[in-house]
């Protein structure tokens, strides 16, 4: 394989987050990528040995950058736990927000990766929620959190509750902003109910 570099490699996994998002992962064609790229077929192998190792790289990619991004902000000592929880969901969003075809294959395919154990998905995902989990201890420690929440259901509560979310404004974007979505999980997890 070909050393990755600049522009054909980006293009074509802006390619395939396209094709995915339209055709589901398992329909979509490497040829169906290449024509979106504006490459050759073959140039495709180039780059990537197959369609799985594109998703692979593209979860990869998506949770690597999460993932620093998240430690800068849990890293942050002059903003109190609650904003720091903002950050992280606002970073969340942000990146579907800008790429709601990205939001459909998180959708789509995260859980199966995951599951599955392919690739270094499950192993980012987890790193990016021990970071995160990180904030909610520091919240609870200086009492801005409810001390009597179990952080480990609450991960797998709000982890879930986010993909069902993120499904559900996938398939009715038009009615659903995002924008809107973020803010009410927002209140949601620094709220509740009550």
């Amino acid at each position: 394989m070909r050393k990755r570099e600049g522009n054909k490699e980006k293009a074509i996994l802006d390619a395939s987050v396209k094709i995915f998002a339209q055709h589901g992962y398992h329909r979509a064609k490497i040829s169906s990528i290449a024509e979106q790229a504006g490459i050759a077929t073959g140039s495709v192998y180039l780059y990537f040995k197959n369609k799985e190792t594109i998703l692979l790289t593209i979860f990869d990619r998506l949770w690597i950058g999460l993932t620093d991004n998240l430690r800068n902000i849990v890293k942050q000592t002059d903003i109190d736990p609650s904003t720091k929880l903002d950050l992280v969901i606002d970073q969340f969003f942000d990146i579907f927000i800008t790429d709601p075809s990205l939001a459909s294959i998180f959708v789509n395919e995260q859980h199966h990766l995951i599951k599955d154990r392919r690739g270094n998905v499950a192993k980012h995902y987890n790193d990016f929620l021990d970071l995160a989990e990180e904030i909610i201890r520091e919240g609870v420690q200086k009492k801005v959190f409810n001390p009597d929440l179990d952080i480990k259901l609450f991960r797998h509560f709000i982890t879930g509750g986010l993909r069902s979310v993120l499904l559900l404004w996938s398939q009715q974007s038009h009615s659903l902003p995002l924008q809107r979505v973020r803010q009410n999980v927002k209140f949601f997890i620094k709220h509740g109910l009550l």
